[in-house]
């Protein structure tokens, strides 16, 4: 396993090297010392890694020496792990992930200059380094991975500090509104197409009267009335991509614009514990080491508006990412697109959706409604035992997430004994808080080229303030129904102008904002 590790080395080594020669040469400075430089840089973040859960296991030691001798002859060729242990010798180390190396900041200062992408392969090339060094040792700590998290999180901070953007990275959505494209609905069959494929069963079949349709058929307004099978997939390559499939992109990109959301923490936290998790056993696998299984299946629990599905799309994309994937789309479901009314259509229906969701992400809003109904026209645990069947036999080819409220998706676990150890870990969204609600306002305002001015912003955040946990909240949905109905009510006002000008027409005041929290409330 010490390949790998020696691997990561050489590629940051290469890499930084690269980048840190031409900016010294661009100087006029130089390069031989440089390289020297991005060599001990590196060895030296392996230690803190090493060093990050303080253990220092006989794996990791083993690998550490290693390197350090295939690199520096005669370096320690007389000490073991043991005497490495005793000695204390990487005791310590980990105070370098705290802050940001002088290197790095050299290259964040760079690019802020020039727009260039240096801290960007840095940042790449080290945390790879954290994921080498984690996956020496079959039983990955959380220690490791909150170090390699909060490494990542110390880079990116600094490079927000000097407004440097990867040019590749999307605009963030405030933590709720869809990042990137939407999310594909998978639409709930009409009350008619139920009858044609009844009928059409009938014609093979016994001719027995159908039972009365569920109310929950087709109860959703605007529902599309195309079923799901017949939409386009457009056509797979070998590995299963779609040729309308958008390039994948890099792990580090998704993951800064998942932390670059408003909010979150926690959430951000567990997410990118996951994948770096994931990235460290892939690592091992690739080696024909032992690997831990895990899961990815997630439950994510919160109030609505706390921004479930745009993280799970970036889930999608994380995956993807790490190869786990190989399309990485979202396809968003509840109980009306896998629940049919008739027997035998529900476990056909919810097929079809978990082949719409192969190689991608399915999300179930509300799963725990699959197992709330009643009665013995019922279908929402055939449903249940579909999923959980379907989930075992395209395990290498369908993540699935499930969302609802904390209590609800307890029930909802306990319905199928197989549903527990599928989904292992829940992640729970925490509401917005005033501030961070006023935060998505400004950049949804934005987004859509509009300001409010002073006495706009102070009415907005006092009603946002008063909103905080009241009971049915909707969070960033409810911003976005004021903001909406604010720019409604400015469209109403300035009919009336005469002639308003440019700064009229993005302006929202308070009158817009009072009339729009009226509207929307």
């Amino acid at each position: 396993m010490s390949g790998t590790l020696g691997d990561a080395v050489d590629r940051f080594v290469r890499v930084v090297g690269q980048d840190l020669a031409a900016l010294a040469s661009a100087r006029g400075m130089g390069t031989d010392r440089s390289a020297g430089d991005v060599e001990d840089e590196a060895i030296a973040l392996v230690e803190a890694f090493v060093d990050a859960d303080v253990h220092h296991s006989d794996e990791q030691l083993d690998g550490y020496l290693d390197l350090v001798r295939a690199r520096r002859s005669g370096s320690l060729s007389r000490t073991d792990a043991q005497g490495l242990r005793r000695a204390g010798a990487l005791t310590g180390r980990r105070r370098l992930l705290g802050d940001p190396t002088q290197l790095f900041e050299v290259l964040v200062a760079a690019d802020a200059t020039d727009e260039g992408q240096r801290s960007w392969r840095y940042l790449k090339a080290a945390i790879a380094l954290g994921h080498a060094v984690a996956a020496l040792d079959l039983h990955t700590s959380r220690e490791e991975l909150d170090a390699i998290e909060r490494f990542r999180r110390t880079l990116l901070a600094a490079m927000t500090a000097k407004g440097v953007v990867h040019p590749s990275l999307r605009q963030p959505d405030g933590g709720f509104f869809a990042a990137g494209g939407p999310a594909r609905r998978t639409p709930a069959p009409s009350a008619v197409e139920e009858l044609m494929a009844l009928q059409a069963d009938a014609s093979s079949g016994p001719s027995t009267p159908p039972p009365a349709p569920p109310g929950d058929a087709n109860t959703r307004t605007g529902a599309s009335p195309e079923p799901a099978h017949a939409r386009p997939q457009g056509d797979r390559d070998a590995t299963g991509r779609a040729d309308d499939d958008p390039p994948a992109r890099d792990l580090e990109e998704v993951l800064g614009e998942l932390e670059s959301l408003i909010g979150l923490d926690p959430v951000k936290l567990e997410i990118e514990r996951v994948a770096d998790l994931v990235r460290v056993q892939l690592l091992r696998q690739e080696r024909g080491l032992p690997t831990m299984p895990i899961s990815r299946h997630l439950v994510f629990t919160g109030n609505p508006g706390t921004g479930k599905t745009t993280v799970a799309r970036l889930v999608a994309e994380i995956y993807r990412a790490l190869g786990v994937l190989t399309r990485g789309h979202l396809v968003e479901t509840d109980r009306s697109g896998l629940v049919a009314g008739y027997v035998g259509q529900t476990a056909e229906r919810t097929g079809q959706v978990v082949t719409d969701a192969l190689d991608g992400v399915l999300l179930i809003d509300e799963a725990y409604g699959l197992s709330r109904g009643g009665g013995d026209q019922d279908y929402g645990r055939e449903a249940i035992d579909t999923l959980v069947k379907l989930m075992e036999d395209h395990r290498d080819r369908l993540v699935v997430i499930v969302t609802g409220y904390p209590d609800e998706m307890a029930t909802f676990i306990d319905a199928n004994p197989g549903l527990a150890s599928r989904f292992p870990r829940t992640i729970r969204f925490p509401d917005y808080d005033g501030a961070e609600l006023a935060r998505i306002a400004e950049h949804l305002a934005r987004t859509h080229h509009y300001r409010y001015d002073d006495e706009a912003r102070r009415v907005l955040e006092r009603h946002l303030d008063s909103l905080v946990g009241t009971p049915g909240f909707g969070n960033a949905r409810t911003v976005r129904n004021v903001f909406e109905a604010a720019v409604s009510c400015q469209a109403s006002r300035l009919m009336g102008a005469s002639e308003p000008d440019d700064e009229d027409l993005v302006t929202l005041t308070a009158e817009d904002v009072t009339g729009g929290i009226e509207r929307a409330t």
